[in-house]
């Protein structure tokens, strides 16, 4: 076997090893320059407000500005794309959501693979649903919700924010393990939705806790149960969709921090760091309470588990609804 000279060798390595040191002090500097936070969904919603919050403190810890850049459209899949094809230096984060589990049971052909494009940084606030019916309708709970809905199957229709989104998957989780026949109508938006069940165009919907509570509080809604696990600590007088005849009943929103797949780990876990210290904040949580969602923050390998798990989860219920498209 024929040895390469002295001076040959060190010609080839040298830029390998001057390219790998450059990098490592490029990931120790960070960040030196303004970074990007891509939100997939219009303001307003739970993903903006969460960036929000959190923004002025990821800015003060980092010393660089986070620019907020709204992308909605397409159930959060245009923005995300953006993300995943950005370069994997740090610079360019996505706050996930729900529906970034779902969409893949739904959308046969998305231009980025969820779990292959994407590094996880933390997982950051759960929000469950509230299940709200128009005041005409005649239950005061779910059972008797549930009881009207067999006795006039098909009256009730229930509206959503834009098929296979959370509140859709709400309704079909409900016609499925209920045994109903309700009626879906897709709105533009859980704006759109609340107007109508304010018109009473729809009889009820499931809605973010936080722009449902003003109707709730005059009384043009009535709130009968919500959709997480366990009572929401904003309103724990309420009880849970599997307190109220249907045992196993979970869903909602959650959102979290990601990164474009091949962000240096030290950096991803830098971003860990300083994110679950930022939601650990007792004003940050406070505020997140009054809009009725809850801190989870954690680790990467505790986000990409749930990743996985809401996934195989809502791929079912997808399948079972019929609501896949092409």
């Amino acid at each position: 076997m024929t040895k390469m000279p002295f001076h040959l060798l060190v010609a080839v390595l040298a830029p390998l090893y001057v390219g790998t040191a450059m990098g490592a002090q490029r990931v120790q500097n960070y960040p030196t320059k303004p970074i990007r936070l891509i939100l997939p969904f219009a303001p307003g919603g739970g993903a903006d407000l969460t960036g929000r919050m959190v923004a002025p403190g990821l800015t003060e810890r980092l010393g660089q500005p986070l620019v907020i850049d709204n992308r909605p459209a397409s159930a959060g899949i245009v923005g995300a794309e953006i993300a995943a094809r950005a370069a994997p230096d740090g610079y360019t984060l996505l706050i996930a959501t729900s529906s970034f589990a779902a969409n893949p049971s739904i959308y046969k052909k998305l231009p980025y693979d969820v779990l292959k494009d994407f590094a996880p940084i933390t997982l950051a606030v759960n929000s469950p649903l509230v299940m709200v019916v128009h005041p005409s309708v005649p239950a005061k709970s779910v059972q008797e919700l549930i009881a009207f809905a067999r006795a006039n199957p098909k009256k009730l229709n229930y509206g959503s924010s834009g098929s296979g989104g959370a509140p859709h998957i709400a309704g079909e989780m409900l016609k499925s393990m209920a045994r109903i026949e309700i009626e879906h109508i897709s709105y533009k938006g859980i704006g759109q939705v609340l107007t109508a069940l304010l018109g009473n165009e729809v009889q009820m919907t499931f809605s973010n806790l936080f722009v449902a509570q003003p109707h709730i509080t005059s009384g043009r809604m009535r709130a009968l149960a919500i959709t997480s696990p366990e009572r929401s600590k904003a309103k724990p007088e309420w009880p849970t969709m599997a307190e109220s005849g249907l045992p196993g009943y979970q869903t909602g929103l959650w959102f979290g921090f990601m990164a474009p797949s091949g962000t240096p780990d030290p950096i991803v876990r830098r971003l860990n760091k300083e994110l679950v210290s930022i939601l650990s904040q007792p004003e940050l949580v406070n505020n997140i309470r009054a809009q009725g969602g809850d801190v989870v923050a954690g680790t990467p390998e505790e986000f990409a588990r749930l990743l996985r798990d809401d996934i195989v989860r809502y791929g079912k219920i997808i399948r079972a609804a019929g609501i896949a498209q092409q």
